[in-house]
C-alpha cells in the first residue's frame, strides 16, 4: 500500500441468467467432470475474455517498466491455515470453465494439504479471491505486487430487482453479485478499470456460456 496508489472501483452485476444455467447444466457437469460447478469459474472465464480485451488491466511492473504478459497466468486466492497463498493458473486464456474449473479446485486442494510446487506460486499476472466464499458483500483487495489489479468476487445473493416487461419495469426477484477491481493508480486509469468491469459484466449478464462449458 505503500508502494501504490491504490483504489478500487465497484460494479453491482445481475447474474441470474448464469444462476439458472449453472442450475440447468450442474448435474451433467459433475457428471461428465467430477467437479462440482460454482459461480467461479464463469466470473474467472469473464474475467479472463476481459484481461484480453484490455490487456493493461494483466500487465506487471518491473522496475520502471510496464510489462505486457504474452498470457493471462490468474492467480487464485485461497485461504489456508498458513495464511493467504495465490496458487496461479497458467495460460488461463485458452482454457474454458470445465478446464478452469478442475485446475481451481486442483490447485486449491493441494494448497490447502501444502503440496504445491513452487513455481505454481508464481508468475501470476492477475488475481481473483473469492470474498463472497465467506459471505462478504463485497471489500476491498489488495494488489499483490508486480502485478497491477485484484478483482474480488463477492457473495452471490438475492433480492429485489428492477426489470423490463413488455416495456415497463417491474419487481422481480434476481440474483446479484458486486465485483470489486482494485488496481494501481499509477498504471490503470479509472477509464481502464471502469471498461474492463463493463466487459466483465456485459459478458455475465449475457450469460452465453453455453459454448463454453466444456461438457
Amino acid at each position: 500500500m505503500q508502494a501504490t496508489a491504490q483504489l478500487t472501483t465497484v460494479v453491482e452485476v445481475d447474474v441470474t441468467k448464469v444462476a439458472a444455467l449453472r442450475d440447468r447444466v450442474k448435474g451433467e457437469f459433475q457428471q461428465k467432470t467430477g467437479d462440482k460447478l460454482s459461480f467461479l469459474p464463469f466470473f474467472a472465464l469473464a474475467a479472463i475474455e476481459a484481461l484480453k480485451a484490455y490487456p493493461i488491466i494483466n500487465s506487471t511492473v518491473e522496475g520502471d517498466e510496464i510489462v505486457y504478459p504474452a498470457q493471462e497466468n490468474v492467480a487464485i486466492a485461497v485461504d489456508t491455515e498458513r495464511g493467504l497463498l495465490t496458487p496461479v493458473v497458467k495460460d488461463a486464456g485458452e482454457k474454458n470453465i470445465a478446464q478452469l474449473a478442475r485446475e481451481i479446485a486442483d490447485l486449491a486442494a493441494r494448497t490447502r494439504d501444502n503440496k504445491l510446487k513452487p513455481d505454481e506460486l508464481a508468475g501470476g499476472t492477475f488475481t481473483l479471491t473469492n470474498t463472497g466464499s465467506r459471505g462478504a458483500l463485497f471489500d476491498t483487495p489488495i494488489v499483490f505486487l508486480p502485478q497491477s489489479a485484484i478483482l474480488g468476487l463477492g457473495a452471490v445473493v438475492k433480492k429485489p430487482g428492477v426489470v423490463s416487461v413488455d416495456g415497463k419495469d417491474a419487481i422481480s426477484v434476481r440474483s446479484y453479485v458486486y465485483l470489486a477491481l482494485s488496481y494501481d493508480h499509477r498504471i490503470i486509469d479509472g477509464a481502464d478499470a471502469a471498461r474492463f468491469l463493463g466487459a466483465v459484466k456485459a459478458r455475465l449478464e449475457g450469460a452465453q456460456f453455453e459454448g463454453d462449458l466444456g461438457i
